[in-house]
């Protein structure tokens, strides 16, 4: 690029029009001028050739995607991750801040994710390694999408289920089972205080747990434990599949009595939920298949952040995430950034209900209510229900009393000294 080519993919951010672009924070190690390699980054996602040859034209400020900002933070001599083929340079890490005007995609998630996650961007000259951090949308980008039906206060009317977690439970074994048994386990966990009992994601369709005869039975035991407790209780069947089943799937577990669905987000897609979205009736919840291999890595990839914000834009009202704790190598920081997507303001769309997970029990319950900071979030333990001592009746009891414990102030491990199923789980899973 010449000094007039970078200079027209660069941008002073005030003299912008806010509501027109999209905001993207990136982290890059670049080789050469880091001026010149973020201006290609801004380049190759937009414009890219911004004009014919031998023709007076220039397609930059109406279509260019710009360098808002620029921080060089520091010098390798070496990359952060192996590469092939070796890059053998020296690399400046950089934060770039991108603007990127929305009208060359519009309101659609499979071309937004093209723009700024796909050839232009990780594949933009002198830069090979480079992470999306961060997406802004103004509320011009957002008016465009539903989001979330119910939301986070939503879920909290339509389940009676106020001033506390959701407790969520992982039916398990988790793909092992034919209906029956599966369903005795849901009904004598939601005996004990559960409030969703749920597919894992794995299990879908099979030959030995057919999803018609399995939420055929779960719905029975849901209306049975309802009529049992008083209260509402929420069969969670999950309709992963092709995207050309996923609304007769809905159709025939909510017909059965399933009152809400779960989607692998990512393997499925992004624009198929969105279309499932508007098809629904019931609450529509998120899992992270996929999504690790795509961030896990600190300098490629996406921030799982990103992906936050865009499953509950195409219209998650739950989204479960990886939780606390080292089962999940996941950095604390990064489970909060995602809690925070849920449910920071987002023009018009609705917060969502976020759920962090993994190798969760009565235990592990004041930690993680400690971190999140609310009681705004789903807990979903699978063995700390399902592999309980008591059972399962008793693993959720267990739950309930450890939330007792945290609502009065009083330490969970003393207040398990009057409670047998608390005081077992602490013993199982502390």
């Amino acid at each position: 690029m010449t000094t007039d080519d970078i200079a027209g993919f660069y941008a002073e951010l005030s003299q912008l029009d806010a509501d027109a672009h999209l905001l993207l924070d990136y982290r890059i190690e670049c080789t050469g001028d880091p001026r010149t390699a973020a201006a290609h980054l801004a380049s190759e996602q937009s414009t890219a050739q911004w004009r014919r040859v031998g023709v007076d034209e220039d397609y930059r400020p109406r279509f260019a995607a710009k360098v808002v900002d620029l921080e060089v933070e520091t010098v390798l001599h070496g990359t952060s991750s192996p590469l092939e083929p070796a890059v053998t340079e020296p690399l400046s890490v950089c934060r770039v801040r991108i603007a990127h005007p929305h009208a060359n995609f519009g309101p659609r998630l499979p071309n937004l994710l093209s723009a700024v996650l796909g050839e232009g961007a990780f594949f933009a000259p002198g830069i090979p390694l480079v992470k999306l951090l961060d997406i802004e949308f103004p509320d011009a980008f957002l008016a465009h999408f539903d989001g979330p039906r119910f939301g986070l206060t939503g879920l909290r009317d339509l389940w009676q289920i106020h001033a506390r977690p959701f407790f969520f439970g992982v039916i398990k074994p988790n793909i092992g089972l034919a209906p029956e048994p599966f369903a005795a386990l849901g009904l004598a966990a939601w005996r004990g205080g559960l409030d969703i009992a749920k597919d894992d994601e794995m299990l879908a369709d099979p030959d030995w747990s057919p999803i018609a005869e399995r939420s055929r039975l779960l719905g029975a035991a849901r209306r049975q434990a309802e009529q049992e407790t008083g209260v509402p209780k929420v069969y969670l069947a999950n309709i992963t599949d092709e995207v050309d089943r996923l609304a007769d799937l809905h159709d025939t577990v909510v017909g059965n009595g399933a009152n809400a669905v779960m989607v692998n987000a990512l393997p499925v897609g992004l624009s198929a939920v969105r279309a499932l979205r508007k098809h629904a009736t019931v609450p529509l919840v998120a899992h992270f298949p996929v999504i690790a291999a795509m961030s896990r890595l600190p300098s490629f990839g996406v921030h799982t952040r990103v992906l936050t914000k865009l499953q509950r834009l195409a219209g998650f009202d739950v989204i479960i995430m990886p939780g606390f704790g080292p089962r999940m190598m996941t950095a604390e920081d990064e489970v909060l950034e995602c809690i925070a997507a849920c449910t920071e303001p987002m023009g018009p769309i609705k917060p969502a209900l976020p759920v962090p997970g993994g190798s969760d029990s009565a235990a592990t319950l004041e930690r993680v209510h400690a971190k999140v900071g609310s009681a705004d979030f789903g807990f979903v333990p699978g063995r700390g229900v399902f592999s309980h001592p008591h059972g399962p009746t008793g693993g959720a009891a267990s739950l309930r009393q450890a939330w007792d414990a945290i609502a009065a102030g009083v330490p969970v491990a003393e207040h398990a000294a009057q409670h047998a199923e608390l005081a077992a789980a602490l013993a199982a899973f502390g």
